[in-house]
């Protein structure tokens, strides 16, 4: 077992069994919740680097954590969750000594990918080409030393 929600007001308890967990009102939800203001799959319960974090599913009535409406985030032991209008306090040890994950970010996404080192496929915006000096132009060599003789055919030439 994994953590337990107990029903504010008094209630039994439902035991977290596995580590992911299907929270709505059809049957087919691994915590089945029954009330017409429980989507039929409301939200999602993750065991994720051993704290559980809560996403909602696209429910009519939302998912809240200590009074506040969100879309995802980590649970200590003893936040209380709502589900439509109903609420439950969870408990549970963390399963990792290591720091608590902090709230809003996304562990499924790489360290590159965020920092924007590696780009999805799929959204990948284009990055303009990097800057580079430009190419020195060569170097136009010098006239050769002047030919009195050719200077005079020149002038000749040209009529001077």
């Amino acid at each position: 077992m994994y953590g337990v929600l107990t029903p504010r007001g008094g209630g039994e308890e439902i035991p977290l069994l596995k580590k992911k967990l299907l929270v709505g009102r059809r049957d087919s939800c691994d915590i089945c919740i029954n009330f017409a203001n429980v989507s039929g799959k409301h939200c999602e319960l993750e065991l994720v680097n051993g704290y559980w974090q809560i996403r909602d599913l696209g429910s009519a009535n939302g998912v809240r954590v200590n009074g506040e409406r969100v879309d995802a985030k980590f649970l200590m032991s003893g936040d209380e969750v709502g589900f439509g209008r109903h609420y439950y306090t969870i408990a549970y040890t963390p399963l990792t000594a290591g720091p608590k994950p902090e709230d809003g970010v996304d562990l499924s996404v790489g360290l590159l990918r965020k920092a924007g080192l590696l780009g999805d496929v799929l959204q990948e915006t284009p990055r303009p080409a990097p800057k580079r000096p430009p190419k020195p132009t060569p170097a136009v060599p010098p006239p050769p030393p002047a030919n009195p003789d050719e200077d005079e055919a020149m002038k000749w030439l040209t009529g001077d």
